[in-house]
């Protein structure tokens, strides 16, 4: 996570930046105190969509035209953050996705399988073809910050990306590579990952259609 931060402010001196300590376990919160890094603490381990909507109501509340979503083990690369931004402002999108697929890489296996699979039930829905849904690098504007905010029901998952593009939000993406986990351990193991591909593929299927 420091190096991450690090790597970041290094890359992107002009990016502001929260990490959202999502009650962690190990030393997390006394690193952040002793780096003087800016963070915040949830009481206890709430998941990746509390921890996304804390760190969007930190940036409605303080006013940022732009979030990006960005991942603390390594595998994200500030260097597209500026692709991202372009992206937005040049083609008015909502959200921009880091593609893998696009740069040529992608997840594999299940998960790859379920991606793909993913990927063909937004374009059903949807008629917009999202290469890389299920993606974890992604940049909001500030009307999605908001959403995020204030929303109760809204997650940052491929549902939801599906939900937004068809109430008119415009998603792009744009390529880029991703490293490798550099340490921490994916919530979405062998069989949480089928567990989630399934649920996503059942909400792709049905219930966002109730919203």
């Amino acid at each position: 996570m420091a190096d991450t931060v690090s790597e970041l402010t290094s890359v992107c001196p002009d990016v502001d930046y929260l990490v959202v300590n999502d009650g962690s376990h190990d030393h997390t919160p006394q690193i952040c105190d002793e780096l003087h890094l800016n963070h915040i603490d949830m009481p206890v381990n709430c998941g990746l969509t509390s921890g996304v909507k804390a760190g969007m109501k930190y940036a409605y509340r303080h006013g940022y035209d732009m979030a990006v979503q960005f991942d603390a083990d390594g595998q994200h690369r500030p260097e597209y953050i500026p692709s991202m931004a372009e992206a937005m402002e040049q083609q008015d999108a909502d959200i921009v996705i880091a593609s893998r697929n696009l740069a040529g890489g992608g997840a594999v296996g299940a998960r790859g399988t379920g991606a793909k699979l993913i990927t063909a039930l937004i374009k059903h829905a949807t008629g917009q073809l999202i290469m890389d849904p299920t993606s974890g690098m992604r940049m909001y504007n500030q009307h999605m910050i908001e959403v995020f905010a204030k929303d109760f029901d809204i997650s940052p998952e491929p549902d939801t990306i599906s939900l937004f593009i068809r109430k008119g939000a415009k998603v792009v993406e744009i390529p880029a590579e991703m490293r490798e986990r550099q340490g921490g351990t994916s919530y979405l193991r062998y069989f949480s990952a089928i567990s989630y591909m399934a649920r996503t593929c059942l909400s792709l299927l049905l219930f966002q259609w109730f919203r």
